[in-house]
């Protein structure tokens, strides 16, 4: 049976499904919320603003690993009345833009990075490659009887770039490890959330940290998001920048190729 037949039905899950020991979930006020900032995409991208959002940027990429962004851009002026269809926008059309809007933002972010590392500004761009992979995946987390034994994502990194999170407006479940304790990601309204993947870690040696991340359950109420997956072009060899090897920084990766194949 699926989870949600399992969730439904209210039957006790399969033994596969519980984790032991450390690896057990809890969600409750007893783990901490995460201390990240949060960046406004508009700011960071203008040449006049990006100073103080690249220092943020930068500490949280440093630390964290990842960050909260928005966007506080003046909106566009509504457009004159028009007569409209009546149908739906498709799930594909939707997810199509969003997986769009994703590219354009991870593009803005690869950028404010190296610049943040006070590198040329297309450094990272250029090795992630025009080729990229962009996935979506949709998540459905059901309420689940056991939350502090079953994980709804077993704690892992990602093997991306960058990943980009439209979380559950109002359900909480996504954690991060930092120094051995597991910290709760608040929900921001109209807020992503970006977190560096492996291949960033390697293209800035090591500066930038790919954290480890699980997702816990939910005994009362179902958890929906969406995760955008930012993966290089397969072609394109993945390496520390030059600018970040140095005497007393020395290089902390080998070269790889279509990374995420080798796992």
């Amino acid at each position: 049976m699926s989870v949600q037949e399992l969730s439904i039905i209210g039957k006790e899950p399969p033994q596969n499904y519980f984790h032991k020991g450390s690896d057990a979930g809890i969600l409750d006020a007893s783990v901490p919320l995460i201390q990240i900032p949060v960046v406004d995409i508009g700011l960071l991208a203008s040449p006049s603003t990006w100073t103080h959002e690249l220092h943020k940027l930068r500490s949280a990429l440093s630390s964290w690993g990842c960050f909260q962004i928005v966007s506080y851009t003046k909106p566009r002026r509504p457009a004159k009345a028009q007569i409209l269809a009546w149908k739906s926008s498709t799930l594909r059309k939707i997810l199509h833009e969003f997986a769009m809007k994703s590219r354009q933002i991870n593009e803005i972010l690869l950028k404010a990075m190296a610049r943040s590392l006070d590198m040329e500004e297309n450094c990272f761009l250029d090795q992630y490659g025009e080729r990229a992979l962009v996935t979506a995946r949709f998540n459905f987390y059901p309420p689940c009887q056991r939350p502090d034994q079953i994980l709804g994502v077993k704690p892992h990194a990602d093997a991306s770039a960058l990943t980009i999170l439209l979380p559950d407006k109002e359900v909480e479940g996504l954690q991060f490890l930092k120094d051995k304790e597991w910290f709760r990601v608040p929900i921001i309204p109209q807020a992503l959330l970006v977190n560096v993947g492996d291949q960033v870690e390697i293209m800035s040696n090591g500066i930038f940290k790919s954290p480890v991340h699980r997702v816990v359950t939910n005994s009362e109420k179902e958890r929906i998001t969406v995760a955008v997956f930012c993966i290089p072009d397969s072609d394109k060899e993945i390496k520390p920048a030059d600018a970040l090897v140095n005497e007393t920084r020395p290089r902390l990766y080998k070269n790889v190729k279509d990374y995420k194949s080798m796992l």
